[in-house]
C-alpha cells in the first residue's frame, strides 16, 4: 500500500514538472541549442532590449484586441477612436532603451502603424467575422500522455458558421511578405490547429489566417489530418 502511494506521488510530480513547450522555444532550440540552455534550462537572464519592430507590432496587437473586446460588447469603435488609443499606447509604454537600428525615425514608424490600423479598419468594418476570443491561450498535447504539451495563444479566433469552419487569425507587420510555400511550412499556426481541433469537436475545417498588415494582404491554408499528423510526429522528435 504504501509503495502504491509513493508510485503515485512520483508520478504527480514528474507530470506537474514536466517542460510546457511553445513554438518559440522550439524555434530557439533550432537556432542554437546553447541559447536555448543558457534561456530555458540554466535560467541565466541575459538583457535583450525591445526593438522598435518589436514594440510597434505589440502595440498594433494592443490596438486589435481592444478593438474586437469593443466589437463584442456590441460597440464599434470608430476609427478615430482606435487611432486615439493607438497614440495612447504608444506614448504610455515607450522608454528610451526601445532600439532603433534604422535610418528611420520613431515617428516613422508611429506613423506606419497608423497606416496598418487604418488600412485593417477601412478592410474588415463593422467587423462582423463572428470573433469568439482573443489572446486566446491554448495548449496541445502532442501524444495525448502530457509528455509533449506546447502552450500558445492565438491572436483571434473565429467560428464562420456559414462555412462550418473555425479561423485562427494571426496579425504580422513584418517588412517582408511571405510567400505562399513559406505559409504553407509554418508550424505555429498548424500546432494551434490542432488544440482548437481538441477544444471543439466540431472543428472539422480550420482555417489559418495570415494577414500581413504592411501589405493589406491576408491568406488562408487548411491543413489535412495527415499533415497534422505528420506535424505532431515531427514536433516530438
Amino acid at each position: 500500500m504504501e509503495e502504491s502511494v509513493e508510485r503515485v506521488k512520483n508520478s504527480l510530480f514528474l507530470k506537474q514538472n514536466m517542460p510546457i513547450y511553445s513554438h518559440s522555444r522550439l524555434s530557439t532550440y533550432e537556432q542554437c541549442p546553447l541559447k536555448y540552455k543558457f534561456s530555458y534550462i540554466d535560467k541565466i537572464e541575459t538583457e535583450i532590449k525591445q526593438t522598435i519592430e518589436a514594440f510597434l507590432g505589440s502595440t498594433v496587437h494592443d490596438v486589435l484586441e481592444w478593438l474586437y473586446k469593443n466589437v463584442k460588447m456590441t460597440k464599434i469603435p470608430s476609427l478615430k477612436e482606435c487611432l486615439d488609443y493607438y497614440e495612447e499606447q504608444w506614448k504610455k509604454n515607450y522608454t528610451k532603451d526601445i532600439v532603433i537600428n534604422s535610418k528611420f525615425s520613431k515617428q516613422h514608424y508611429s506613423d506606419l502603424g497608423k497606416s496598418f490600423i487604418t488600412k485593417y479598419y477601412q478592410g474588415y468594418a463593422p467587423f462582423e467575422e463572428n470573433t469568439i476570443a482573443m489572446e486566446k491561450r491554448i495548449e496541445i498535447d502532442l501524444d495525448g500522455t502530457g509528455k509533449y504539451k506546447l502552450q500558445g495563444y492565438i491572436d483571434r479566433l473565429v467560428y464562420d458558421d456559414e462555412e462550418n469552419a473555425y479561423e485562427i487569425h494571426d496579425y504580422k507587420t513584418n517588412k517582408a511578405l511571405k510567400e505562399q510555400m513559406e505559409l504553407e511550412e509554418d508550424r505555429q499556426l498548424a500546432l494551434y490547429s490542432l488544440a482548437v481541433k481538441a477544444m471543439y469537436p466540431d472543428a472539422h475545417k480550420v482555417c489559418l489566417v495570415w494577414h500581413f498588415l504592411a501589405f493589406d494582404k491576408e491568406f488562408c491554408i487548411y491543413k489535412t489530418d495527415e499533415q497534422l499528423e505528420r506535424l505532431k510526429k515531427e514536433t516530438i522528435k
